[in-house]
């Protein structure tokens, strides 16, 4: 059995819950700590993005490492945007060494998103070719040059997937890419379209997937209307129904957080009974303290 938590909780059937924390623009481990304790004791797992939106954070690498000091089960991001093979090789053993035992393996925004759009890329392999890494580092305790690897790193392999991104036709068939290269589970992009998700996982289980790779929905709470509204029309990929935003706009502004919470827990209580879904990954964009009334109202308080 693999080290990681996420993994065992998977394993064993029960109804897994991740979430993440948002890395500072600074190096106060301060802030990293806080927000871990707001969740701990309510997720199976927790992960550190990796410069979202191509700003500059404190590393993933570093917040798993004060996590795991916290007794949270981390899991590491890794972009393909700003490493080639030889760095990310050496961040993974680096990761194994400190105990760190999830990775999700990701391409990352472009860097004209950022703050520093001039940056050069490198995407030096994509995320499908990262996972195939991993695995290839763990299973055959091999470099990409062909080098054995003294000391192989125990790696639980994850990956993301939009649902709802054009064309949609081909959603389930792209995840089936990144299972046959080795990932283990995928967290998805936020669903406030059920509906829709409930299409893809009929396309997901047609192929198998849910039999190959654990599943985890993603879950965001609205904390405004202008969140809302901002998510449905300059975040590409995102599906937001009309009909949420009416329903936020319904409630008294002081009330609209309020409803956001309802909304998520709503979310997941409808996930739950979509056949192949193992979890959830709550995204509570700085606002993790949200988590644990989130996870309570939901029913999945205590974990396992």
């Amino acid at each position: 059995m693999s080290a990681s938590n996420l993994e065992r909780v998977l394993k064993s059937g029960n109804f897994a819950v991740t979430s993440e924390c948002g890395p500072p623009r600074g190096a106060d481990s301060g802030v990293i700590k806080r927000k871990g304790e707001f969740l701990k004791g309510y997720v199976d797992a927790c992960n550190i993005t990796d410069n979202q939106t191509s700003v500059v954070r404190l590393s993933s690498l570093a917040s798993c490492f004060i996590l795991k000091g916290m007794g949270f089960d981390p899991v590491l991001q890794m972009v393909c945007r700003d490493r080639n093979r030889i760095a990310m090789q050496s961040d993974i053993l680096g990761a194994a060494a400190l105990g760190i035992n999830n990775i999700l393996c990701l391409s990352g925004d472009h860097q004209k998103f950022g703050d520093h759009p001039t940056a050069k890329n490198v995407y030096d392999i994509d995320s499908i070719q990262l996972i195939a890494t991993v695995k290839r580092m763990r299973d055959e305790g091999k470099f990409l040059s062909g080098e054995e690897i003294k000391g192989r790193p125990d790696m639980f392999i994850g990956c993301a997937e939009n649902p709802f991104a054009d064309p949609f036709e081909i959603r389930a068939m792209r995840l089936a890419k990144k299972a046959a290269a080795g990932a283990q589970f995928v967290q998805t992009q936020c669903i406030f379209n059920v509906e829709r998700f409930e299409k893809w996982m009929e396309m997901v289980r047609d192929l198998g997937l849910h039999e190959r790779m654990y599943i985890l929905a993603g879950i965001t709470p609205f904390k405004s209307i202008g969140m809302a509204r901002y998510m449905k029309t300059s975040v590409p990929g995102m599906d937001v129904p009309d009909e949420l935003i009416e329903r936020l706009k319904g409630v008294p502004k002081e009330k609209v957080a309020e409803e956001g919470i309802k909304i998520a827990i709503e979310t997941i209580e409808r996930v739950r009974q979509i056949k192949g879904v193992a979890g959830v990954h709550i995204m509570a964009i700085e606002w993790e303290e949200k988590v644990p009334e989130i996870v309570k109202g939901a029913g999945l308080y205590p974990r396992p």
